[in-house]
C-alpha cells in the first residue's frame, strides 16, 4: 500500500527561534494520536540540524526545501544533497514551482538534483504543475508529463519507486483558488496512468502523489477522498499547529 503523506512546506518563514517552537508545538500535538498519514516538515536550511535534535522521526518526518545539482566545490550560497542528509532531514521537495519560476530550474537541472538526492538516500518530494495560461490551453497534461519524463524517466524503476510527486496547479498556490476536488482527482489519474505507462502499474500503484495548490482544513477531505490523491503539499497553512493539525486530521 502506498504512504499518504501531509507534508508542510514552510517556504521562507520562521526565524530559527520561531521554527524550533512550531517543531515543538506540532511534535507536542501528535503526541498519542494515531495519525493515519506520514507528517513532514520542510523547513528552511538553517533550521534543520536544530529541528532534527527536537522531533520523533516516528510522529514528524524532516525535509529540506531544495539542494543543489552539485555535488560539493566553489557554489556559494547552495546547500548540497550531501549537507542535508546530515542534518538527519530524510526528504527533501525539489522542482516547487518557485524555484523554476523564480530561479530557473530546468528539467535538466532537477535530473541532476534528484540524482544527487537518491545518492545521498533522501526522498525527493517532486514538484510537477501547469501555470494558469498553461491550463487556460488545455496543455496541461502535456507540460506534466513533460516536466515528469525529463527530470524522472531515466531512473530505474527501483530508484523511481523512492520517489514521492505533488501535483501543484500552480495558478492555485497561494491565490486562494483551489482546483476542484474532481481537477486534482483527474490530473492525479493521469500522472498515475503517465507512470505505469513507463514503469508498469505495480510501481504506479505505489507511488505517493501529493496536492499541492492552497489545500486547508476546509478542503482537505474532500481532497484526499479521491483514489489518486495520497495527500498534501501545505504552504500557508502549514505553519500554525491549529490550521495545520486539521489537514493532518482529514485522513
Amino acid at each position: 500500500m502506498r504512504k499518504n503523506i501531509v507534508a508542510g512546506n514552510w517556504k521562507m518563514n520562521k526565524t530559527l527561534q520561531e521554527g524550533t517552537e512550531l517543531a515543538k508545538e506540532l511534535q507536542a500535538a501528535l503526541n498519542g494520536k494515531a495519525v493515519k498519514c506520514d507528517v513532514i516538515i520542510c523547513t528552511p536550511f538553517i533550521h534543520l540540524a536544530s529541528i532534527s535534535q527536537i522531533i520523533d522521526t516516528k510522529t514528524v518526518k524532516l525535509g529540506a526545501q531544495n539542494s543543489a545539482d552539485k555535488v560539493s566545490g566553489a557554489y556559494t550560497g547552495e546547500v548540497s544533497a550531501a549537507m542535508v542528509a546530515s542534518t538527519g532531514a530524510q526528504y527533501v521537495i525539489l522542482g516547487h514551482s518557485e524555484r523554476r519560476a523564480y530561479y530557473g530550474e530546468t528539467n535538466a537541472i532537477l535530473k541532476e538534483k534528484v540524482k544527487l538526492a537518491l545518492e545521498n538516500n533522501l526522498t525527493p518530494i517532486f514538484c510537477i504543475g501547469e501555470v494558469l495560461a498553461e491550463r487556460e490551453a488545455g496543455k496541461q497534461d502535456q507540460v506534466v508529463k513533460t516536466q515528469i519524463e525529463e527530470s524522472l524517466f531515466d531512473l530505474s524503476a527501483e530508484d523511481f519507486g523512492k520517489i514521492v510527486l505533488a501535483y501543484e496547479p500552480v495558478w492555485a498556490i497561494g491565490t486562494g483558488k483551489t482546483a476542484t476536488a474532481a481537477q486534482a482527482q483527474e490530473m492525479h489519474a493521469f500522472i498515475r496512468q503517465t507512470l505505469a505507462g513507463k514503469y508498469g502499474a505495480a510501481v504506479a500503484n505505489e507511488t505517493s502523489i501529493l496536492y499541492g495548490g492552497s489545500a486547508n482544513a476546509g478542503n482537505a477531505k474532500e481532497l484526499f477522498a479521491n483514489p489518486d490523491v495520497d495527500g498534501g503539499l501545505i504552504g500557508g497553512a502549514a505553519l500554525k499547529v491549529d490550521t495545520f493539525l486539521p489537514i493532518i486530521e482529514a485522513f
